[in-house]
């Protein structure tokens, strides 16, 4: 039996940020847990309900080993709560903190997480177990031609995943021989090892199945029904409900027993999920993953079984049996679930328009629904600026709507997408409101291909309701003014009585000459502060003079406006791109370069990969619109942050047929 740490909790630290760290803080406090929360400088407001707020040196502490136990030693903590991402499937911080800090992460362990967390290592579990398997590549690789010989015994699609990965990252499905080569070395690059498998593809038809489990440290393991994650793009989850509308419950039954007898062989412990594919015409079904880990849409099954997760899993870790918590209370039938139905639906700062790209600015203001069955999960506060940046994922919060019927549920997730806006960055809730509306959610009959098949008609769609919804009345009679008036007032960016000395010097000089005359500033009215995307002020300025005596403030509203609504556009130094020209390639989303995979001269087919941008260590390719033979490429250096807009690469159109240059 694997052996399982376990302490009382009286002091609990929160690894993680946004609004996980908000939910999480929020049970330990009910449990009467004293709570840590971490943050960094620009990112906050998910520590107001902790007792304590520990600041962290840098975003990249959240994967900081050492930090953690260093402050995990220095506050007594007696355990540590990792959410999910970061180091939540790390078997070596679940290790040393226990021997370095006598310290528990809440979850499974180090021996649990080193033979879940690795992909191929939990395909082979599911082998022992009987559980059926795709046809895969059994040994890790990052040589691409082992991918290839694998493709070509077993025939594409194939799926080639990162042994490590997460979140969507390090996973590309390869329908064709002339996608392997690119696809597998993003793949590749994303994974934390540079280590990948391949896999037999299953996406036509197929459902995202996962299944809760639940095991204490006696070795007794339960289900809580199962998930629906088929509503997904790059393998990143949208939309999840509970429990499966696939209409095939005996099929749900059989993958709930499959994860049972996997879980029992591992005698797992803590919260764990284990997913699947599933055909509901032919009741096939395949073994995908586990996530050793509390998982982003556990609030769904939270609502149809009527249970606190959170509370459960740090009830476990304390070492009280599954008898003593609420889950003794739930039936054990697969084939009865709950009569309550429940959907989430992830709200993110995304630019669909531009590939879904992250969108970058400062919050000025949102509005989230209520009424019956709807629960908001946020880390968003009114009266504190939030930005959105490049370090962190793009959640911003969980709209949770439940009801006795899934057309209840329907109608109450389209009504509550109508009342929800947020302001300052573009968001995906056009999109949400485009499935919710459409048919085939209604029928529950959307497939893992569905979204990315779809999206296009679902945004048309979700934009035309967002523009049918009437204005509010209290929209309607507050004055123009009144939505920044209110969003600047909880920034401290820039204050009355602000004051600055300006002086102007050519370029590469350290510093002016003594006795350089400054111009001066004087910050008198702040009338809008939504910097950087706009302020606008009163301010006396006095020009630079050499006679202090005759030097005259003069006053003047100073407006400024930004450009775009990328923050890291808005500081970059170079070249902006015009996607209305025809020899412009341009990135279309903010991130940090990877490489540039062209140089002056060389030759482009429509479709080749000019560049590579990573958000939120996603690598995206950005590729030429047309054809056309290279004249300047850009100066930013690998690993340098560039901004939505950006010019990447301008290029000599060619007429790819006849392979001259096309008059422009």
């Amino acid at each position: 039996m694997v052996q399982h740490h376990t302490r009382p909790i009286k002091r609990l630290l929160v690894a993680n940020r946004g609004e996980i760290a908000v939910r999480i803080i929020s049970a330990a406090r009910e449990l009467d847990i004293e709570t840590y929360a971490v943050y960094t400088a620009d990112d906050i407001t998910h520590a107001k309900g902790a007792a304590h707020a520990l600041k962290l040196k840098s975003p990249t502490s959240f994967m900081n080993i050492d930090e953690l136990i260093q402050q995990v030693k220095n506050n007594n903590i007696d355990a540590v709560h990792p959410g999910y991402g970061f180091l939540s499937e790390s078997a070596e911080f679940a290790r040393r903190m226990w021997d370095e800090a006598g310290c528990v992460v809440i979850g499974p362990g180090a021996e649990v997480l080193e033979r879940t967390g690795d992909k191929l290592k939990a395909k082979m579990l599911a082998e022992e177990c009987g559980v059926p398997t795709l046809k895969a590549l059994t040994t890790p690789t990052n040589n691409i031609e082992d991918l290839k010989v694998f493709a070509d015994r077993v025939g594409y699609p194939i799926m080639v995943k990162a042994v490590d990965g997460g979140g969507g990252r390090g996973i590309r499905l390869i329908r064709s021989e002339d996608q392997l080569q690119p696809s597998a070395k993003r793949a590749i690059e994303e994974s934390p090892s540079k280590q990948v498998f391949a896999e037999k593809a299953a996406v036509d038809g197929f459902r995202h199945v996962e299944v809760q489990i639940a095991g204490d440290c006696q070795g007794n393991v339960q289900h809580v029904w199962e998930r629906e994650c088929s509503i997904q793009r790059r393998y990143q989850k949208v939309v999840e409900l509970a429990p499966s509308q696939m209409g095939n419950r005996p099929l749900a039954a059989k993958i709930i027993q499959a994860a049972l007898s996997m879980a029992r062989k591992i005698d797992y412990f803590s919260l764990g999920t284990f997913e699947f594919l599933a055909n509901p015409q032919s009741s096939e079904f395949y073994f995908l993953e586990i996530n050793p880990r509390l998982q982003v849409e556990h609030t769904i099954t939270e609502s149809i079984a009527m249970l606190d997760l959170v509370q459960i899993q740090l009830l476990l870790a304390q070492g009280h049996p599954i008898s003593s918590t609420a889950l003794s209370s739930t039936s054990g039938d697969p084939l009865q679930p709950p009569s309550r139905c429940s959907i989430q639906l992830r709200i993110t700062a995304e630019n669909l328009h531009a590939d879904w790209s992250l969108s970058i600015g400062k919050i000025t203001s949102f509005s989230f629904p209520i009424g019956n069955g709807i629960r908001i999960d946020t880390h968003l506060l009114n009266g504190h600026p939030a930005v959105v940046g490049p370090d962190f994922d793009s959640l911003l919060a969980k709209i949770i709507v439940t009801a006795a019927t899934w057309e209840d549920a329907v109608k109450k997730a389209k009504r509550a997408l109508q009342d929800t806006e947020i302001e300052g960055v573009k968001t995906n809730i056009d999109i949400l409101r485009g499935i919710v509306a459409h048919p085939d959610f209604l029928a529950g009959s959307c497939d893992t291909t569905w979204l990315e098949a779809t999206q296009v008609e679902l945004l048309k769609a979700g934009e035309v309701i967002a523009h049918s919804t009437p204005s509010s009345l209290l929209e309607l009679s507050m004055p123009s003014t009144s939505s920044s008036a209110v969003a600047g007032a909880g920034s401290s960016i820039f204050r009355k009585g602000d004051a600055w000395s300006l002086t102007l010097s050519p370029p590469g000089t350290a510093k002016p000459a003594l006795g350089t005359p400054s111009a001066h500033l004087l910050l008198t009215k702040v009338l809008r502060n939504e910097f950087p995307s706009a302020m606008a002020a009163e301010i006396e300025y006095t020009p630079a003079s050499t006679d202090a005596a005759k030097a005259t403030s003069q006053s003047y509203t100073l407006h400024l406006a930004s450009t775009t609504a990328s923050a890291s556009a808005t500081t970059s130094t170079h070249r902006r791109g015009n996607p209305g020209n025809p020899s412009h390639i341009v990135i279309p989303f903010s991130g940090k370069l990877v490489e540039v995979l062209i140089g002056e001269g060389d030759i482009l087919r429509k479709g080749d990969v000019v560049c590579v941008v990573q958000q939120m260590k996603m690598e995206l390719e950005v590729r030429a619109s047309r054809a056309g033979r290279v004249t300047w490429v850009t100066e930013a250096e690998d690993g340098e942050e560039v901004g939505e807009g950006t010019l990447a690469a301008e290029i000599e159109v060619l007429d790819e047929e006849k392979g001259v240059a096309a008059k422009l």
